[in-house]
């Protein structure tokens, strides 16, 4: 569970984002990421800092629960890897990774050749509230959002699984022109 001085700060840092936009310092769409969705800033796999809004513009995106030390994520990494492979120019995948550390991770994301963006860090307080927005209670998760921050589904892994070659084409008959 989230700390409550975590919701008041939150709040607090949204409005002194919104004086900040305001007064022309930054664009409202980076100082909020994918519509108040994602942090501003991601890391790509090799660990360089980009912008979300330049990394995930007009993409659908999946925020991708997982953690190497989890088999059923083990068991369902490769088959997204191919996914958002075959799918990357419409498609990108947010990894917010459950590991115990940063070699964890680093090591899951290099064994899985996982090309694709991550959180900061691990456990982070970025993705602690993601994790509690979408009610990640076990993991694997997969959670597809439309390019302006709207959830599809929740069950993006079923939908992968169950589907591989219909996925993306059901989830942007969902996306509103």
């Amino acid at each position: 569970m989230i700390n409550p001085l975590f919701h008041i700060m939150k709040k607090l840092l949204f409005a002194l984002t919104t004086v900040i936009c305001l007064s022309g310092m930054v664009s409202a769409e980076d100082a909020k990421g994918i519509l108040g969705v994602l942090p501003t800033r991601l890391k790509d796999s090799k660990g360089k800092t980009v912008t979300t809004s330049e990394a995930l513009n007009g993409k659908i995106v999946g925020l991708y629960f997982s953690a190497h030390w989890c088999p059923p994520c083990r068991a369902f990494t490769p088959s997204l890897v191919t996914f958002r492979d075959e799918n990357e120019k419409e498609f990108e995948i947010v990894f917010v990774s459950s590991d115990n550390s940063e070699k964890e991770k680093k090591e899951y994301i290099r064994s899985e050749n996982m090309k694709w963006l991550n959180l900061d860090g691990v456990r982070s307080d970025d993705g602690k509230a993601l994790m509690e927005k979408y009610s990640v209670n076990g993991i694997p998760k997969l959670v597809i959002l439309a390019p302006d921050g709207s959830t599809i589904t929740e069950n993006g892994r079923g939908d992968v699984s169950g589907d591989p070659k219909g996925a993306l084409a059901k989830w942007k008959a969902v996306v509103k022109p």
